[in-house]
C-alpha cells in the first residue's frame, strides 16, 4: 500500500535454548527466553496478559512481564537505549479533542485507515472509559525515536515530544526471597553457574511466576499480589543499567490549539502528508473491484441431513471442510460452522473459512466464533491452549494456512469487531450488522430453522468447548441433536500405545482435542448423546502422506483438489526437512471423521461400543485421557477400523469431482476479474 515492497520483514524462531545455556539457531521469537528449552510449550503466562478481545488493557506492572527475561540482556548489552515506559505513555491518552480533530483530518488513505481502526476500538470498547484508558503507546514511541534520531544527528540530544532523563534501572524477572530455588526458575535451578552470568542472589534469582493464578504470588486477604517479576525498577545495585528514559509527553507549545500534546500535532501532520502517501487501496488497485456473495442454487433438490461442523482451524479441519462442501447435497446439508478459539489457530483465522466458503460458492453458510478458553477456566486463562506451539506447525503457521491463505479468493465476509449497543457495546459502530456471529447464536439460528421432523448431526474436529457450552446453555439441545461424530481422543489399551501430546511428554496417553478442554470432553462424551468417536488409533491408519498425495495425483484436477494437494504437499515437505515439524501427519487423521460421516458403509467401518470416562481433574499429566470404565453409565461407538484403500480413493475422487466444484478458483483468478469491466448483459 505504501509503495515499500523493498523493506524486508523477519519473524523470530523457536530454536530454543538448552539447559546448559546453548543458544540454538532461530531462537528468540515465539517464546520468552525463560521458557526456551523447557519441556512444555510455555510462554502462556506472559501471553495471558494480552487482551484477547477488544477493550482489554495491560496493567502497569505487568507490561514488561511479556518479555521480561529478554530485557536485562538488552539493557546490559552496551547498546544506547531509550526506554519509553508506561509512566510516559500514560501521559498521552487519546482524549476527545484529539479524536475529533483526527476525524476531520483524513487527507490520505493511510490517515483514513488509521482513524477507522481507532474509531472501531472506541466504538467496541468494553465500557465508556476509552478516553481515559486508551493511550498512544506504540505511535508515541515511534515519534520519540524519530525525534531523537533527527535531533541527535545535530548533537542537540533533545526530544520534541518527550522529556528524557538518565536512570539506573533493571527489569526484575523473579520474586523475593531472592536466591531461594524452588524449581520455578530455569535460569538458576539445577545449575552450578547461573545462565547468562546472572547473580546468584539478585533480582533474577527468586521464584518465577507461573501464571495469573500462581498461589505463591497471592497475599491472603488482599487484592494485591506480592510478585514483582516484570517490574522495571530504578536500583543502585550492579545489576542496574544506565538507560535514557522518557518520563512524560511534552505539552503543546501552541496554547490556542485544540491538541494538548506536541506529538498529536506531528502525528496528524505526518499522516496527512501527500509526500510518501499510500499508493492505493484495493479499489484503486483493481479498478473494477466488486463484492459478490456466491450462494448455491439448490432449486427443488432434496437435501440430506442437516450438519454442523465444529473446528479449530487446523490444516486437517480445512481439508475436512472442503470435503464436506463437495458432498452431494442429498447426502448432507451443511448448515453452519462453529469455530473454537482455543485450538490450533487464533479466532481471526475465521477469515480463511470465509474465503473457502466464497471459493466453493457457499457464502450462505454462517460461521460462529466460540470461546477462546477451555470450559471452567478464567477469562484470560490458558492452562490448556498453551500446549499448542507458537511456531513450527502451531499458531503462526495455522493463521496463514502455511502461507496458502492468500492464494484463496477473498470473501466479502470478514472476521470483524464491528458491534452495536444491542450486543453490549457503549455505542453503535458504522456497520453493526457486520458483527462476527457467536457460536451459540449460529446454533440458535440453525435450530429455529429446522423442520419439526429434522435433527442436527454435529461433527467436531477440535476441542469440545463449543458443543459443551451449547449443551450447558440450551437444555433442549439434546432433543434436536441426532448424532455426534467426535474426532479425537485416545483410549488406553493393552498395547500401551501413546497419545500425541508431544508438547506435554508427562501426559503419555491423552490426545490434543481432549486435552485442550478436558471438562468439555467429559461433559459431551459422558452425556446421553448418540456419539461416534474417531479416536487417535483410527486416525493413525489414515495418516499416510504418501498414499493421500498419490491418490490426489491420479484424481481429476479441480481448484479445490489442487489447493488441498498443495497444502498437504507443503506439510509433507516440512515434516521431511525440519525436525520441529515432525508432527505434521497428525492433521491427516482429522479428515477421517468427515469422510466417515459422508461415506458411511462405503469405507467398510468397524464399530465397537465402549463404556468410557474422561479424566478432567486439573492434573497436566492426566487430563484429557480416556479410560475404559465398566461402571460408567455412558458408552460411545468407537470407529476401530475401516478400509484404507477405499478411504484414500474416495477422498481424492470427491475432491476431483467436477460437480460442486469451486465457483472461483483462486485470488489470482479473482484479481483478473477485478481488472476488467463486467460483461454487459444482452437486452
Amino acid at each position: 500500500m505504501m509503495g515499500r515492497d523493498d523493506i524486508p520483514v523477519g519473524v523470530g524462531g523457536d530454536g530454543g535454548i538448552s539447559y546448559s545455556g546453548t543458544i540454538y539457531p532461530n531462537v528468540g521469537g515465539y517464546l520468552p527466553l525463560i521458557d526456551q528449552g523447557m519441556t512444555t510449550a510455555g510462554g502462556c503466562r506472559y501471553r495471558q496478559a494480552i487482551p484477547l478481545e477488544g477493550g482489554g488493557r495491560l496493567d502497569v506492572d505487568t507490561n514488561y512481564g511479556i518479555r521480561k527475561d529478554f530485557l536485562p540482556q538488552v539493557f546490559h548489552s552496551g547498546i544506547p537505549i531509550t526506554l519509553v515506559p508506561l509512566d510516559a505513555t500514560n501521559t498521552i491518552p487519546i482524549n476527545k479533542e484529539f479524536f475529533y480533530e483526527f476525524e476531520h483530518r483524513q487527507g490520505t488513505y493511510e490517515a483514513q485507515y488509521c482513524f477507522k481502526s481507532l474509531k472501531m476500538a472506541r466504538d467496541t470498547w468494553f465500557n465508556d472509559e476509552f478516553y481515559t484508558s486508551y493511550f498512544m503507546w506504540d505511535s508515541f514511541t515511534s515519534g520519540v525515536a524519530i525525534s531523537s534520531m533527527r535531533n541527535d544527528k545535530n548533537g542537540k540530544y533533545g526530544n520534541d515530544f518527550a522529556q528524557l532523563e538518565y536512570m539506573n534501572i533493571t527489569v526484575v524477572t523473579s520474586n523475593k526471597p531472592y536466591g531461594v530455588y524452588d524449581g520455578s526458575n530455569p535460569l538458576f535451578d539445577g545449575h552450578t553457574t547461573p545462565k547468562f552470568g546472572l547473580q546468584k542472589v539478585g533480582v533474577h534469582s527468586g521464584h518465577v511466576q507461573t501464571g495469573i493464578t500462581d498461589n505463591f504470588c497471592r497475599v491472603k486477604g488482599s487484592n494485591k499480589g506480592r510478585c514483582e517479576d516484570g517490574y522495571t525498577k530504578e536500583v543502585s545495585s550492579p545489576e542496574a543499567a544506565h538507560i535514557r528514559v522518557a518520563t512524560k509527553a511534552k505539552p503543546n507549545v501552541d496554547k490556542n490549539s485544540p491538541l494538548d500534546r506536541e506529538f498529536f500535532v506531528s502525528f496528524l501532520e505526518a499522516l496527512n502528508l501527500q509526500e510518501n502517501s499510500g499508493r492505493f487501496d484495493i479499489k484503486a488497485q483493481f479498478p473494477f473491484y466488486r463484492e459478490v456473495l456466491n450462494k448455491p442454487s439448490l432449486k427443488s433438490k432434496r437435501t440430506g441431513r442437516p450438519v454442523i461442523i465444529d473446528m479449530d482451524m487446523s490444516p486437517g479441519d480445512f481439508v475436512s471442510l472442503i470435503y464436506l462442501l463437495k458432498a452431494p447435497p442429498e447426502v448432507i446439508d451443511l448448515k453452519g460452522i462453529l469455530v473454537s478459539g482455543n485450538g490450533w489457530a487464533n479466532v481471526a483465522s475465521i477469515d480463511i473459512i470465509y474465503d473457502i466458503l466464497h471459493m466453493m460458492g457457499h457464502d450462505d453458510i454462517p460461521v460462529g466464533r466460540g470461546n477462546t478458553t477451555a470450559l471452567g477456566t478464567p477469562s484470560l486463562g490458558c492452562e490448556y491452549v498453551s500446549i499448542i506451539p507458537q511456531g513450527s506447525g502451531g499458531l503462526i503457521d495455522s493463521d496463514t494456512l502455511y502461507g496458502l491463505a492468500r492464494s484463496l479468493p477473498r470473501s466479502p465476509r470478514r472476521y470483524t469487531a464491528e458491534n452495536s449497543v444491542k450486543y453490549g457495546a457503549p455505542r453503535n459502530t458504522d456497520h453493526p450488522e457486520l458483527r462476527q456471529p457467536l457460536a451459540f447464536e449460529v446454533w440458535q439460528s440453525i435450530k429455529e430453522q429446522l423442520d419439526p421432523s429434522e435433527k442436527i448431526t454435529i461433527i467436531t474436529n477440535g476441542p469440545l468447548t463449543n458443543l459443551a457450552n451449547i449443551m450447558l446453555s440450551d437444555r433442549n439441545s439434546s432433543s434436536v441433536i441426532e448424532k455426534v461424530y467426535a474426532v479425537g481422543g485416545h483410549i488406553r489399551d493393552e498395547n500401551d500405545s501413546k497419545g500425541n501430546l508431544f508438547t506435554v511428554p508427562s501426559n503419555r496417553y491423552a490426545e490434543f482435542n481432549m486435552f485442550l478442554d478436558p471438562l468439555a470432553a467429559k461433559t459431551v462424551l459422558e452425556s446421553s448423546l448418540d456419539i461416534t468417536l474417531i479416536p487417535l488409533s483410527s486416525q493413525r491408519k489414515a495418516a499416510s502422506f504418501q498414499r493421500i498425495l498419490q491418490a490426489l495425483k491420479h484424481a481429476d484436477h479441480t481448484p479445490e483438489s489442487s489447493f488441498v494437494h498443495r497444502l498437504l504437499l507443503s506439510l509433507h515437505d516440512l515434516q521431511q526437512k525440519h525436525g520441529l515439524y515432525h508432527h505434521m501427519d497428525i492433521f491427516l487423521g482429522e479428515i477421517l471423521g468427515a469422510v466417515y460421516l459422508v461415506e458411511g458403509l462405503n469405507i467398510k467401518p468397524s464399530l465397537q461400543l465402549k463404556p468410557i470416562s474422561i479424566v478432567a481433574n486439573n492434573t497436566t499429566n492426566m487430563d484429557g485421557q480416556i479410560v475404559i470404565n465398566m461402571q460408567s453409565a455412558s458408552s460411545v461407538k468407537v470407529l476401530s477400523d475401516f478400509n484404507t484403500e477405499d478411504y484414500y480413493s474416495r477422498i481424492a475422487n470427491s475432491l476431483g469431482h467436477k460437480e460442486r466444484s469451486a465457483v472461483i478458483g483462486s485470488f489470482e483468478e479473482q484479481t483478473a476479474i477485478w481488472s476488467r469491466p463486467p460483461l454487459k448483459l444482452e437486452t
